[in-house]
């Protein structure tokens, strides 16, 4: 089931606490700077309920500058910080996932694009019979998959894509993000990697080896934040670190 006529990009991660809520807000705001018409849609969260400020609908309409309600960003949303399948039962509440993609309409309604923000990452629970990427499926989007930088990242990363594309979704691309180093050149072979502080040196060569092994784009490599960018940093970042061409293209190909 392929959403309407909005084109779009689902947004997941390969676990959480990856900053693909704020990756997704600063993806949005960079291509709305363009001109763009690009909404954002959190089909579900728990740990915060609309309205409250670290909530990630929250952060969404913040960052990206869109001037859609919150509930209309978010229309599930949960107290407790568990998987929305346990934060949901633990309300005597339930929803399925075409309550989920219904849930999109007003948004969809409103924009030509949105990026779509899951919760964690594609085998998270959403209800007692499906998970993430069944959302993922029902959408029909390209994925954009956000990464941690660090060590680990390559199993995650490539457990994560190969996932997705054995359910049959396409792989726009990845965001490194979380940076402690120096961001590391693109190179083409393992030859060409820089010599790097080996305290780092998993960073230096990660965005390299996962494109390597699941010939994937690498559509940003994002420095460490310990809080979500401020407004006014937020042009800068995006423009540095985050190729917002291809994401556009991506977003373009689908009109």
């Amino acid at each position: 089931m392929t959403r309407s006529t909005t084109a779009g990009i689902f947004v997941t991660g390969t676990d959480t606490d990856v900053g693909k809520t704020w990756i997704t807000g600063a993806l949005a705001r960079g291509l709305r700077d363009r001109g763009l018409d690009v909404g954002v849609w959190k089909p579900v969260q728990s740990g915060a309920r609309t309205g409250n400020p670290n909530a990630d609908s929250h952060v969404l309409k913040h960052l990206s500058g869109v001037v859609d309600d919150e509930d209309d960003i978010t229309p599930y949303s949960y107290l407790a910080p568990l998987t929305p399948a346990i934060a949901a039962f633990v309300e005597n509440a339930s929803f399925t996932i075409p309550q989920l993609v219904s849930g999109g309409d007003a948004i969809l309604r409103k924009h030509k694009n949105v990026l779509v923000e899951g919760a964690g990452g594609l085998a998270v629970p959403l209800t007692s019979t499906a998970m993430v990427v069944d959302l993922a499926v029902a959408l029909g989007y390209p994925l954009i998959i956000v990464a941690r930088a660090g060590l680990g990242t390559i199993n995650h990363t490539l457990l994560t894509i190969d996932y997705a594309r054995h359910r049959g979704l396409t792989i726009a691309g990845v965001v490194f993000n979380g940076f402690r180093s120096a961001i590391p050149p693109d190179v083409e072979s393992m030859s060409a990697l820089p010599p790097g502080d080996l305290a780092h040196y998993s960073e230096t060569t990660n965005p390299f080896m996962v494109r390597h092994f699941a010939d994937v784009p690498v559509l940003g490599m994002v420095p460490h934040l310990s809080t979500p960018p401020d407004l006014q940093d937020l042009p800068n970042l995006i423009h540095c670190h985050l190729d917002l061409d291809k994401v556009s293209d991506c977003l373009a190909s689908q009109h």
